[in-house]
Parts: C-alpha cells; structure tokens; sequence
C-alpha cells in the first residue's frame, strides 16, 4: 500500500470515528467536535483523490448509526472446461466476476446468484464461500468507500449467457488468457485464488 492509500484509508477511519460519535454522542460540545473531524476527513479525501468535498458528502454520508464497511459480492463460475466466467463491464469496458453491491433484503448467496442473471444471462446456484477479502488488502485502486468483498462459488446447468443492463459482453476465459480486468471490482492475485480453489488446491475459505 503507498503513502496515499494509507492516507486515505486513515482519513476513512477519521470519518468512521466522527459518524459513530455523532450517533452517539450527547454533549453539545462533543457533537461539535465531532462535526470538525468529520470536515476534517472530507477535506483530506479532498486533498488525496481531487473529488470536490459537495460530492465526497453525497457519496459517503450515511447518518443511519454505527458505521460500518460496505459489502460486495463476487459470483465465482467455472464451465465444464475450466474457464472462469466473467462480463465486460460497461463503466469502464473492462472484465470482472458477476457481482456488485449487496442489496437490503438479500442474502450474500442471493446477491450472487441475482448478479449472474442480471449481469450474465446465466441461472447459477451459489454453493459455497471461498474467501472473505478485506478491500484494503489488496491492489485495488484508491475509493472512498471501505469494502469487504465476499466470493462464493456458484454452480448452473446452462452456460450460454446474455449480457445486460451494466455489461457489454460475457465471456469465459482460462488463467492463461484473462482479459483486461476492471481492478475496482477483481484482481489477477483474487482471480488466481480462484482458479486454486476450482483446482482443488484450497479447500478453506480465506478471510484476510
């Protein structure tokens, strides 16, 4: 991790520390300071990524109680000749796992298998958890969301897929021949994992 991804993920805690006070705290003078770190952190992510502070606001207020890592889910899909299944996303033209965001009201397996549909055009079954990454332990690019993200081992009878409204195509490819990855959502080191775990290399789940 460089100097500024480490400066940016203090400066998330900073924030984290001022929500959870805010929720909690009674004492006038508290709630001020509290205000002033929370500024303070918004000012930083400022400094550190240019996003305006108007749209750090929006992006990252939550003001719903203790704040917590958001979650993102990761379909992980291998046909019969042992190609991993991917889509090109349409934010960045780029390749990833079905996956995203989890949803209120779903579990992480529904999440999972409501992504591969969406996104792939493929009805899978999410069968088992293989690894629980922290989002920061890894070579992500710099954002201002703290993230876990969740991959989980899907299965399905028919592999012919449609790509939808966030992709532009899906494909199934071999280690040897991955496409151009979208590094926000997967990384070659995470896809490798998988591959391992698809081998039968890993047996446990891995939770950084």
């Amino acid at each position: 991790m460089n100097e500024n991804s480490k400066l940016l993920n203090l400066a998330k805690r900073v924030q984290a520390l001022a929500e959870n006070g805010l929720h909690y705290a009674e004492v006038p003078y508290d709630l001020d300071r509290y205000r002033e770190l929370e500024a303070i952190s918004r000012e930083m992510m400022h400094l550190l990524t240019g996003i305006p502070v108007e749209r750090i606001n929006e992006i990252t207020a939550e003001r719903n109680g203790y704040r917590t890592p958001k979650v993102d889910v990761r379909a992980v899909l291998f046909n019969p000749g042992g190609q991993i299944l991917m889509v090109k996303e349409r934010i960045d033209h780029c390749w990833s796992l079905p996956g995203g965001w989890c949803d209120v009201g779903y579990t992480p397996r529904e999440v999972a298998e409501k992504e591969t549909r969406e996104e792939a055009g493929i009805k899978a079954k999410a069968v088992r958890i293989l690894a629980v990454f922290d989002k920061k332990k890894h070579p992500h690019p710099d954002d201002l969301y703290y993230a876990y993200k969740i991959f989980l081992e899907c299965e399905a009878d028919d592999f012919r897929g449609s790509s939808g409204m966030e992709t532009l195509d899906v494909d199934f490819f071999s280690l040897e021949n991955l496409p151009e990855l979208s590094t926000p959502r997967n990384t070659r080191e995470q896809i490798e994992l998988m591959f391992e775990f698809h081998r039968g290399n890993l047996a446990w789940p891995l939770c950084d």
